[in-house]
């Protein structure tokens, strides 16, 4: 039997919408000319009490116009009657909600349900609240597990003289519910739940892992239209466009909209939110690093007619889908990897190579180790894991490799990355990978590749995450691995590593190679390269080590030293070779820039210093957008052929913006807010333009052109705006000019009331 609508299960009843009060006339013609005008119940107007529900279902930010409820927590209505009252035994109110395209009653997606009792075994429950002499109030809860997404709510009244109607009552959105135990996404804390869903700002942590640096965002989850763009993303993807039945039924899985959303950020498989792009080539897009903000992407991909946006990098993902996924009511946060491993190869080694210098190599096996890299974690329950594997879950919006297909990578539990479970659902491999794989060097000379050192503890540092309602940084390496060094660590790795070996997933696993040239790790950090045969005493007892004199500052020389230290009660005479180059975020190497030759003679057990210099003059027209620089040597003794290797990361950085608010910042009261920003360069800049944003303080991303900025010049802005939206607010600024792309600055507002 195919799909009824309304109209064809009740025939003989015409369908209307809830008629105004105003409009009696037009109702009592429209019955006439059906027949039916007699005592029956006829609805005058349908009272979705939006604004008392939203408070109640933590919606009042989206919108206080539009009923927008969570599954598993009742939500009042109110029905006014034309002619007369409801009359409980003689009067039956049935109700009927769809969702998608093809509402389906045994597939969930369609819902009937009765005030009485008697409209058979639904999920939904309809409750009297209270009844008047002309109204009745009426209590609905979806279950728990219903589909999230847009609802049309109907109801069918059959009266005791037979006369039957039915009523389009209005739309509805539903969303998942933390607050609600039976929902699979429920948090018991509601701090939590405050800065995980509620929350509508925060920050994502970039740099390196000796330069944790808080880059300022806007979430805005809850800003005008972001609910319907959410909703639209999900109607674009592809599991809708092959099937949209099967999508809306798999709506109420919070496993499945999470996979759902963390491929359509990316573009790849899909006309999906943003074009990634690692190119340094922007000059059709944006470059990531001048976000600051999901909300202007967001409406950006909308206003395109769904088309990607150009460009997002790897925290620019992670920040997009925190907001659909906090705007759908799934508890989530943006996580920061210093150190991060990209293993193409599933053999959870990360290989890196180096020429006779020192000199980073470019990976042909596409194998890296990013400076750091984001994802998302989102907090659920996985009925489809065994028990203890719920809770946070991994999910990357990166485009880095397929899963099933499509490029999209999780969720995976995070407690199944800490105990090496890598045959669970999902990715956990390669999420694996990026917290605890092993990173081996490898010297290649004469077109040959020489092993050199296996490290067991590089990848995977200070895991970094936004404090609970607080502006500080959480450390939650714990969460995803024992201790390094630790028995316990070696011990989860060689179980990961042998459930990949036992075939249980396809793809190339290469097996780990014997050690050919030992390599060991010297006092100060430097590692010595070794080649066989060789006895203890041969080994080189010298240690290398750089250590910054002034902090790295974006037009300024970058002014170091390299540490030489002898641990050797002998002579020691070493040529050291040094050099610097740029890197991307995702530890792609760019060519070298500096280059010089140290010769450093140190007597027993000396210690010694040698002075080094980058002008900015040779780094600035090859600095990255990530502001990177790897500077390394590699040292060697006159006498013996063994090589010391030491390199060191350095991130530069900008003066940040100065914000100032003028005065207390009062809904619906002006507000002037001024904005201090600066050249910090030796030479003039030009193109400069100034972008200021925050949810509930600006309508829309504010953006100034400023023109041409003199050498190390300072200027200000004055703002005006008018806060929509009271509580605790944050404001977010960024300039850029044809020099530099991401000067940023933030400020926390609090808005209240006035008097």
């Amino acid at each position: 039997m195919g799909k009824q609508t309304l109209q064809d299960q009740f025939p003989e009843a015409p369908v209307h919408s809830a008629i105004p009060w105003g409009a009696d006339r037009e109702l009592e013609a429209a019955s006439m000319a059906q027949g039916c005008l007699d005592s029956g119940l006829e609805v005058a107007l349908a009272d979705l009490q939006s604004s008392w529900n939203n408070v109640h279902h933590h919606t009042e930010e989206i919108s206080s116009d539009r009923l927008l409820v969570r599954r598993g927590q009742a939500f009042n209505i109110t029905l006014y009657f034309k002619n007369r009252g409801f009359q409980p035994g003689l009067d039956n109110i049935i109700f009927v909600t769809e969702t998608g395209p093809l509402p389906d009653l045994a597939r969930g997606t369609r819902a009937v349900f009765s005030l009485a009792g008697r409209g058979g075994p639904s999920p939904w429950i309809a409750l009297l609240k209270t009844n008047g002499p002309i109204s009745l109030e009426v209590s609905l809860c979806a279950p728990p597990m219903a589909a999230v997404g847009r609802y049309l709510l109907k109801i069918h009244i059959d009266s005791f003289q037979g006369s039957v109607t039915a009523y389009q009552i209005g739309e509805f959105i539903l969303l998942f519910n933390p607050w609600c135990p039976g929902d699979a996404v429920y948090m018991d804390s509601e701090p939590q739940r405050q800065e995980y869903v509620m929350n509508d700002y925060g920050f994502i942590y970039q740099g390196n892992k000796n330069w944790i640096c808080p880059c300022p965002w806007n979430y805005g989850q809850f800003e005008e239209n972001i609910i319907d763009i959410c909703l639209k993303l999900l109607d674009k993807s592809l599991n809708f466009q092959i099937d949209p039945a099967t999508d809306c039924v798999l709506r109420g899985s919070p496993v499945y909209i999470s996979r759902v959303v963390c491929a359509m950020i990316n573009s790849n498989d899909d006309n999906g939110v943003l074009n990634g792009n690692w190119s340094e080539n922007y000059l059709d897009g944006t470059n990531p690093a001048e976000w600051t903000g999901s909300v202007a992407i967001l409406k950006q991909w909308q206003a395109l007619g769904c088309q990607p946006v150009r460009y997002g990098q790897c925290w620019v993902f992670a920040a997009v889908m925190c907001t659909v996924m906090r705007c759908l009511g799934i508890p989530t946060r943006v996580i920061t990897n210093f150190d991060s491993g990209h293993d193409t190869d599933g053999n959870l080694i990360i290989d890196e190579y180096y020429d006779s210098t020192g000199r980073i190599l470019e990976n042909k096996k596409k194998d890296t180790v990013w400076n750091f890299h984001v994802w998302n974690e989102c907090w659920m329950a996985r009925k489809d894991l065994p028990p203890g594997y719920g809770g946070w879950q991994v999910l990357d919006a990166t485009p880095q490799e397929t899963s099933n297909g499509l490029y999209c990578c999780g969720p995976a539990s995070v407690r199944a990355i800490k105990e090496g479970e890598v045959d669970l659902n999902y990715d956990t491999p390669f999420a694996f990978s990026m917290v605890n794989a092993d990173c081996m060097s490898w010297l290649v000379y004469g077109g040959k590749e020489q092993r050199l050192h296996r490290d067991t503890n590089s990848v995977g540092n200070f895991i970094s995450t936004k404090s609970i309602q607080s502006d500080e940084r959480d450390d939650i390496t714990e969460n995803y691995k024992y201790g390094e060094g630790s028995t316990q660590e070696r011990q989860v790795f060689l179980k990961a590593l042998q459930k990949l070996k036992a075939g249980r997933f396809q793809g190339p696993h290469r097996a780990d190679p014997p050690p050919s040239w030992p390599m060991t790790l010297s006092p100060g950090g430097s590692r010595s390269l070794g080649t066989p045969p060789l006895r203890p005493s041969d080994v080189v007892q010298v240690s290398l080590k750089f250590k910054l004199l002034d902090p790295p500052i974006v037009g300024q020389d970058i002014n170091f030293v390299l540490l030489a230290h002898s641990m050797s009660s002998q002579f020691k005479d070493l040529r050291v070779n040094l050099s610097a180059q740029s890197l991307l975020h995702d530890g792609s190497p760019l060519p070298p820039f500096w280059q010089d030759t140290a010769f450093i003679t140190l007597s027993a057990e000396e210690a010694k210093t040698h002075p080094c210099k980058i002008a900015y003059s040779q780094y600035s027209q090859y600095l990255s957008t990530d502001k990177l620089i790897r500077i390394s040597a590699l040292g060697e003794e006159m006498s013996c052929p063994e090589k010391i290797l030491v390199d060191k990361i350095i991130t530069l950085a900008y003066p940040g913006i100065v914000i100032n608010v003028l005065g207390a910042a009062i809904v619906d009261q002006p507000l002037s807010i001024r904005v201090i920003f600066a050249n910090p360069l030796l030479e003039q800049v030009a193109n400069c333009v100034l972008t200021v944003e925050g949810s509930g303080l600006f309508k829309k991303q504010q953006r100034v052109l400023i023109g041409i900025l003199r050498p190390q010049h300072q200027a200000s802005i004055t703002l005006e705006t008018v806060p929509f939206k009271s509580g605790q607010r944050q404001i977010q600024a960024n300039l850029r000019s044809n020099k530099f792309r991401d000067i940023k600055g933030y400020r926390n507002v609090y808005v209240g009331f006035g008097l």
